[in-house]
């Protein structure tokens, strides 16, 4: 698993990769109440809004961490959105995208470099 800036996660599954908000975030945001997608077939640049997930206390835009195509997006949501507080890097993954580029993956945090961002 890697993780950006932004506080997104991504994780490889085969030749895609499921994209999701960290649990950090979703401590941030506080209890998550909406999620909106983008389309699928879409494509996106690095910082790109790919989505964008509503709470209690605001709404936050989810950004693409890479060059990347969504290729579905977890329907789940849309009735539970709540999964995204209960099991942020499991069942509450929120896209799964096609990178441009795999190896501009290694660009990305892994989870020692996040907990030592998140610290700071």
């Amino acid at each position: 698993m890697k993780f950006s800036k932004d506080h997104e996660w991504i994780h490889q599954k085969d030749n895609l990769y499921k994209l999701g908000i960290t649990d950090f975030a979703q401590n941030e945001l506080g209890e998550i109440v909406f999620i909106e997608f983008s389309e699928i077939g879409k494509d996106f640049a690095i910082g790109d809004e790919i989505a964008v997930v509503e709470s209690v206390k605001a709404a936050s835009e989810i950004y693409a961490p890479l060059n990347c195509t969504i290729v579905s997006v977890n329907n789940d949501l849309i009735d539970a959105p709540q999964l995204i507080n209960e099991d942020p890097h499991g069942a509450g993954w929120i896209l799964e995208i096609e990178i441009d580029d795999p190896s501009s993956i290694n660009n990305l945090m892994n989870e020692e470099e996040y907990k030592n961002f998140t610290s700071s």
